[in-house]
């Protein structure tokens, strides 16, 4: 001990003591709290944010709806087509009520025309099925583009807002300065955030449209190799 104090003069060991006691105690903030000190910036992210997570909710319960095959349909359209009872393959579509049900239906209503006419027709109604699923998942890109960017912009104003209370303080406080900045880049961090994952959420629903697509035009190409085939 005496070693030490020799080491450190009194004066020393006291203005060391001083420091650790003058330390600033941080503080518990809840997160609610942290992102309200963001500024107004937050309130068009929170509103991107919310935007977002609707249509993202609403478009996977959609599209998951759709994806879900109909084991019984296919099979029974067959049966009556090769029976001869397109009356009865209709009622059977427009029974189901789902995107290949409307595909298969539009294609029984031009049986008896050119085989590439019930393709066109298909393939239109396909066009327009994909439209239906497809329904705002490009809102989320264009969040997922701008939330990072309106981020960075309350981190710029906030900077700013920052250095001009420096001017007019007439003195630099590092404590207020590095304070202000902390606050200010809540506003890039939950800008980021959000945008990530509006990103991840724009990529999860147009791979489960890819699914879908890709099994509708399987069963529309069997479809029509049925009518293709002699004597159907």
């Amino acid at each position: 001990m005496s070693l030490l104090l020799q080491a450190y003069p009194v004066d020393s060991v006291s203005q060391m003591q001083q420091t650790v006691n003058l330390a600033p105690v941080q503080e518990d903030t809840n997160l609610l709290e942290l992102l309200m000190r963001g500024g107004w910036i937050m309130v068009p992210i929170a509103l991107l944010f919310f935007i977002g997570l609707v249509i993202f909710v609403e478009r996977y319960i959609t599209i998951r709806k759709a994806s879900r095959r109909e084991t019984g349909l296919l099979p029974q359209v067959k049966s009556n087509v090769l029976s001869g009872k397109l009356d009865s393959a209709i009622a059977v579509c427009r029974s189901s009520n789902s995107a290949l049900s409307r595909m298969l239906q539009k294609g029984l209503t031009r049986v008896g025309r050119p085989i590439k006419d019930i393709e066109g027709a298909i393939e239109n109604q396909g066009k327009l099925e994909v439209a239906r699923l497809e329904k705002n998942i490009n809102v989320l890109g264009i969040v997922a583009g701008i939330a990072p960017m309106l981020g960075f912009v309350g981190t710029i104003f906030g900077v700013i807002q920052i250095f001009r209370d420096v001017e007019i303080a007439g003195g630099i406080d590092i404590g207020s300065v590095s304070g202000g900045l902390y606050v200010k880049m809540i506003a890039s961090a939950s800008g980021l955030t959000i945008g990530i994952l509006a990103y991840i959420g724009y990529h999860i629903l147009n791979m489960m449209v890819e699914r879908v697509i890709l099994r509708m035009e399987t069963d529309a190409i069997e479809f029509i190799d049925l009518l293709d085939e002699p004597g159907s």
